[in-house]
């Protein structure tokens, strides 16, 4: 990365002095020629700035792409790994809007180097330039800055105006982005309801201000190239105009025409980067947005480590926000050691919010949550993990092969999990990338719950990670894991009855609220508890 960028530095600058140097060069030969002197010096002096400006030019055009893709995915490195770092527990933001940033905003981030430096050279050169005019006859120079001033104005709208432009074009991108992401994770369920262009419609709601922002993009470089023109023809006629007056006066030599006419065009050269202006202010506003992200603090994620105990977990007063909405609590809730919590609800009770608080992955607003004792957020995030074990609904293997994603999980953990059986079935067992899996949702929960025994937590957290399970599979996979982890704390997102019926006791969540706290089978006195759990078997389960 140093190495191209100072390459870049050194053949961006090196390539403007050939260039600035080529008119003045180019003039002396001329009047070598008209004044029949030796015509090699100047010819030779003539091929060498020829060249070593080709020289630099193509240096510059390797370094520039490959210093702009060594910075993008700096960019992305650091993107991505404080979105990790920050987590469930501190992330605001959609997927969609992440991955936008990430991939979109990041590679414009990425050519901010190139596309500044080759803007700031261009204006050494047009002061270079005017510098060289000046020295021909400040007559030269005078005529030159009288389209300065318009020039300066121009470039400084362009750029205020295109700035703001790309920024609403990029944000417009993630929100589109974001609901795409939202679309494709329910696709199903889109065409099951027949919702196709109801989904579409809305999607697509975001294209008005996409369209918007890059009609104001496109305005604003419009207007500026046809300006920049006519203000670069202006100029170059009113310097040549002003030379050939001199030229034919005697006060200029004939050599110095063509000088003048090469460092006007030079001078004037800035007025006309308009492509170099765009990657300034594309980069600029892609830059602002991962910055943003990067800004925001990572959680204090504590030093703590967790003293042995049991696995009691404690609730606290806790409570959980979103702006001024409450979603969760306040409320006090002890789950004893070695027992099994379940938590049921309808669906945005809090059910799923209040399981994430046990690990971690969601901090409370208000209250604090207890294991064995310490503050869950003051531990360190290994000591979290280690504790507190989550199995999802549809579990993420991360990793390059099977055995990488099962994190340790041994020969029993994946027995217990019913998985043995399918991953001895695969061509390279537990050896085979991820990337050749073709899973069933039941088989992908079986790999997360066998991921869950490998990591032998003191509170394991089950959250609808048997849902995808046919009966007779649930009920095999739900005795192994009794079994697997008797004697430890357990917390279960319960939908069905025989799940709440097989708790010690039952943590009935209404509205964010806990409303009872009960064995199973004293909450099904309760109509409203029943009609929660309606479309199972109401009866108790033999535990």
């Amino acid at each position: 990365m140093r190495a191209r960028t100072l390459s870049l530095a050194l053949a961006v600058p090196a390539e403007a002095a050939a260039t600035l140097a080529l008119p003045g060069v180019l003039g002396a030969a001329l009047d070598d020629v008209t004044a029949g002197r030796q015509l090699w010096p100047g010819a030779v002096l003539l091929l060498v700035v020829l060249a070593a400006g080709a020289g630099f030019a193509a240096l510059a055009a390797a370094a520039g792409p490959a210093c702009a893709a060594a910075t993008t995915l700096d960019l992305r490195r650091a993107l991505l790994r404080h979105v990790l770092a920050v987590g469930p527990a501190g992330q605001r933001r959609t997927a969609g809007d992440l991955t936008a940033r990430l991939v979109g905003s990041a590679a414009d981030a990425g050519g901010a180097l190139p596309a500044r430096l080759g803007a700031f050279t261009a204006l050494l050169t047009s002061a270079g330039a005017v510098a060289g005019l000046g020295l021909l006859s400040p007559w030269l120079a005078l005529a030159f800055f009288a389209g300065v001033v318009p020039g300066v104005l121009l470039v400084r709208l362009f750029l205020r105006t295109a700035g703001g432009a790309f920024l609403r074009y990029q944000e417009a991108q993630g929100e589109l982005a974001a609901r795409l992401t939202g679309a494709l994770d329910g696709v199903r369920s889109i065409h099951a309801a027949g919702a196709e262009d109801r989904e579409a419609a809305r999607v697509l709601g975001a294209l008005p201000e996409l369209g918007a922002a890059g009609r104001a993009l496109w305005t604003a470089q419009r207007r500026t190239v046809w300006q920049a023109t006519l203000l670069v023809a202006a100029v170059e006629l009113a310097v040549l105009g002003t030379a050939g007056r001199l030229v034919a006066a005697g006060a200029l030599a004939p050599g110095a025409l063509a000088a003048a006419a090469g460092w006007a065009a030079l001078g004037v050269g800035f007025f006309e980067q308009v492509e170099a202006l765009v990657g300034v202010a594309h980069a600029r506003a892609g830059l602002a947005r991962v910055q943003e992200v990067l800004a925001e603090g990572e959680p204090d994620h504590g030093a703590l480590d967790l003293p042995d105990g049991p696995g009691a977990l404690v609730f606290e007063q806790v409570s959980v926000r979103d702006g001024e909405r409450l979603l969760l609590g306040p409320l006090d809730l002890t789950v004893a050691p070695g027992s099994t919590l379940a938590l049921v609800g309808r669906s945005g009770s809090g059910k799923s919010l209040l399981a994430a608080l046990a690990g971690g992955l969601r901090r409370p607003d208000g209250g604090r949550v207890l294991l064995d004792g310490a503050p869950v957020g003051a531990l360190r995030p290994a000591e979290r993990r280690r504790a507190v074990g989550y199995a999802f609904e549809r579990p993420l293997l991360a990793g390059r092969t099977l055995r990488e994603a099962l994190d340790g999980a041994g020969p029993e953990d994946t027995a217990a999990a019913l998985a043995a059986g399918f991953i001895g079935r695969l061509p390279l067992g537990a050896d085979t990338p991820l990337g050749r899996l073709r899973l069933s949702g039941g088989e992908l929960q079986r790999l997360g719950l066998a991921r869950l025994l490998g990591q032998r937590p003191r509170v394991v957290v089950l959250d609808d990670a048997t849902s995808s399970l046919d009966t007779v599979t649930e009920y095999q996979v739900t005795r192994a894991l009794a079994e697997s982890t008797r004697g430890r704390t357990r917390l279960v997102v319960a939908h069905r009855a025989q799940a709440a019926a097989r708790s010690d006791l039952v943590a009935w969540l209404d509205g964010g609220r806990l409303r009872a706290l009960a064995p199973h089978g004293e909450l099904l006195a309760d109509p409203e508890y029943r009609a929660v759990l309606a479309g199972a078997p109401l009866a108790a389960a033999a535990r």
